[in-house]
């Protein structure tokens, strides 16, 4: 089996485990290409941050929002849990109104904050009744460690938001509301662990590979190309061209569900571009 740039199939390596940060950004105008639903992304994002922006209701201004730095643990249905204090505001506006929003957004943007992928959780956050906290203790302590120096104060509990709307935005033309259900039956892209480790392997040591794959399968006659992100469906390049810059997402031959998946696809498609570029000769 053929290698990305040379006969050494060996030479690709796609098990990186560093936490991906990008996400899938709007096509150039063309087919509509399969990509993770709405629902997927928000729960990927949710999954790799840690640390939102919880807005509650102000008791001391009625009728104005009150922001909070949050960090948060997830459940299984991408329900955030927050270890408050019950001498925080917004513990105590919670109190009075359980209503509030979460918004997490994508701490790699590249330096392009407006262009990076965001998710706001709208929902009501209450107390975790006492047959769930066991659960909910261990999932916060596996993202905070440190947390359980003061995870036992009697000052501090355990609060859970149930989500009723989710909004997400992927970037600049990419955005829609995603109903709770569909975002609590959704998971995190398998690659989600991996991707940001695999994107900098293609853009590393297979640029050539890269500008075969644009030219054979987006149609694209391009002179340089960037992996900008990669999921368990595709990946999307950003391709230089005569004319500017393009944006283009190309197809996985089939879903992936690891990085070896993922090397072993782009491999076949990388040997069916050759075949058609020399065929087409």
């Amino acid at each position: 089996m053929a290698d990305l740039n040379s006969p050494e199939s060996s030479a690709i390596n796609m098990t990186d485990p560093s936490s991906a940060k990008k996400h899938a950004a709007s096509s150039s105008a063309g087919p509509v290409l399969p990509e993770p639903s709405f629902g997927e992304r928000a729960r990927t994002l949710l999954y790799l941050e840690r640390v939102g922006s919880l807005s509650t209701h102000s008791l001391k201004q009625p009728g104005f929002p009150f922001g909070s730095v949050m960090p948060y643990g997830l459940d299984d249905r991408g329900r955030p849990i927050f270890l408050i204090s019950t001498m925080a505001m917004h513990t105590q506006n919670l109190r009075a109104d359980t209503r509030a929003s979460l918004l997490v957004t994508q701490a790699d943007s590249g330096g392009d904050v407006l262009g990076a992928s965001r998710v706001t959780l709208l929902g009501d956050v209450m107390p975790i009744a006492a047959p769930e906290l066991a659960e909910a203790r261990k999932l916060y302590l596996s993202r905070y460690e440190n947390s359980r120096y003061w995870v036992d104060f009697e000052d501090f509990s355990f609060y859970r938001m149930n989500v009723v709307d989710v909004y997400y935005v992927g970037g600049f033309g990419v955005m829609g509301w995603v109903n709770a259900a569909d975002y609590s039956s959704a998971k995190p892209d398998p690659l989600a662990d991996s991707a940001v480790g695999i994107v900098q392997h293609m853009n590393t040591d297979h640029k050539q590979a890269l500008l075969h794959l644009t030219r054979a399968i987006a149609g694209i006659e391009a002179l340089e190309v960037e992996m900008t992100s990669v999921d368990r469906l595709g990946f999307h390049v950003r391709a230089k061209t005569q004319d500017g810059m393009r944006g283009t997402r190309i197809a996985f031959l089939r879903e992936v569900r690891d990085p070896a998946e993922a090397r072993t696809v782009i491999i076949e498609m990388l040997e069916q571009a050759r075949r058609t570029r020399a065929y087409s000769r």
